[in-house]
């Protein structure tokens, strides 16, 4: 059973930046792929970013340029690097990943950006 533990998120004023970091129980070499997510009020999920075992990372149009994601093997750890923070970025972002073909998900952790 793989866990995610995600942190990072808080509160931060428009143009700021913030670092998520996705902790994971398992060794995430073994990982097919890891995922940011978000989710904002009222809306659905949304893939923000992802990484693949290779380390081809992809990217939301709309985060492209501002956010990156990063993940360090040898500390099981995905990482979310987001600059240029925008009040439309306010979410809950959760960890996702892909191992042995099933879906594995953190419990989230909210990004307020204010104005």
């Amino acid at each position: 059973q793989v866990q995610l533990v995600e942190s990072g998120g808080g509160l931060v004023q428009a143009g700021g930046s913030l670092r998520l970091s996705c902790a994971a129980s398992g060794s995430i070499f073994d990982f097919d792929a890891m995922a940011w997510h978000r989710q904002a009020p009222g809306k659905q999920r949304e893939v923000v970013a992802t990484v693949a075992r290779g380390g081809i990372t992809g990217y939301t149009d709309s985060v492209k340029g501002r956010f990156t994601i990063s993940r360090d093997n040898a500390k099981n750890t995905v990482y979310l690097q987001m600059n240029s923070l925008k009040p439309e970025d306010t979410a809950v972002y959760y960890c996702y990943a892909i191992y042995n073909a099933n879906n594995y998900w953190g419990q989230g952790t909210q990004v307020t950006v204010s104005s």
